[in-house]
């Protein structure tokens, strides 16, 4: 109902003891917190929040022009929302070492169990997008290491994603990788891998956590969940999948009531009004107030 039955720290549990059991937990990405609660109801086990989604939500690229308290303030209405462990995108970490401490203890408090910071230069860009530029392996380890010193909640988990792939090749990845661990990064995000023998490589080489992006339209192929679990995968992503899904519907729909004059052949097409209210649990809140819910839905509304 109104707020979550769990709180941060429970959450940040059950997403440790989930990585804890070696299956693969595959980790969509909500664009908003109604989209989280529909992520939960599908029967999901974790949700996740990307700095492009995020970026895109307020119509900008994702070059690192949003704010920390931007997106603190958007996860907080996600946390809110939903009694899964979300994991979210923190960029840079917004800045030098002193930034992304605070940027941990900022998300800390926003509910979420975990965050990645990354090794790219500011401003940053897509991951899968060629220009790439990242700092040195030892400024990134201290931005590990600081994010390390903020974190209050042992169980808060701190994954540390490297582009060095495209950069510097595979080899230098899996040393990025090796020595952001030693850093204090729980997990480890390798962006923009080729193929499955270089997934296959990095697990070899790296013995924590690790996250395989399934983005569309990037470098790599889209792996089946099956395989990366077989690749020995911890965490499977879908980060802009549902915007990008979103956006396709919503721009057919204008196309639709622009030459129709009438959005009556989307009817089909849309989420009614029934199952909105299903998934917003406005039946509960007559608990609450029982002049809220007093009313009877028309057939097929």
């Amino acid at each position: 109902m109104l707020h979550t039955r769990t709180t941060p720290a429970q959450r940040r549990r059950a997403l440790r003891e989930r990585l804890a059991t070696g299956r693969l937990l595959q980790m969509p990405g909500a664009i908003n917190p109604l989209s989280a609660k529909l992520i939960e109801d599908t029967g999901f086990e974790a949700a996740y929040l990307s700095g492009a989604v995020l970026a895109a939500d307020l119509g900008l690229p994702d070059i690192g022009l949003t704010t920390v308290t931007e997106i603190a303030a958007r996860a907080q209405q996600t946390t809110r929302a939903t009694d899964l462990p979300v994991l979210i995108d923190a960029d840079t970490g917004f800045g030098e070492p002193m930034n992304a401490a605070r940027t941990v203890q900022l998300l800390e408090d926003a509910g979420l169990a975990g965050l990645h910071l990354e090794d790219q230069v500011n401003p940053k860009r897509c991951g899968h997008l060629d220009g790439k530029s990242v700092v040195e392996r030892d400024t990134m380890s201290r931005r590990v290491r600081a994010a390390v010193d903020a974190r209050r909640d042992p169980d808060f988990l701190l994954m540390a994603r490297t582009d060095a792939r495209a950069v510097e090749g595979l080899d230098a990845a899996i040393d990025r990788a090796k020595a952001y661990v030693d850093a204090g990064a729980d997990a480890i995000f390798p962006e923009a891998l080729a193929n499955e023998a270089e997934f296959e490589a990095f697990r070899k080489a790296v013995d924590v956590p690790l996250l395989a992006n399934m983005t569309e339209f990037g470098k790599g192929k889209l792996l089946t969940a099956r395989a990366l679990e077989d690749l020995g995968y911890n965490i499977a992503l879908y980060p802009v999948t549902f915007l990008r899904l979103a956006m396709g519907a919503v721009e057919d729909g204008l196309r639709t009531v622009k030459a129709e004059g009438t959005q009556e052949s989307l009817l089909p097409r849309m989420q009614t009004r029934s199952r909105l209210y299903e998934l917003l649990d406005y039946e509960a809140y007559s608990s609450f107030d029982s002049a809220v819910f007093d009313f009877t839905l028309p057939p097929d509304a």
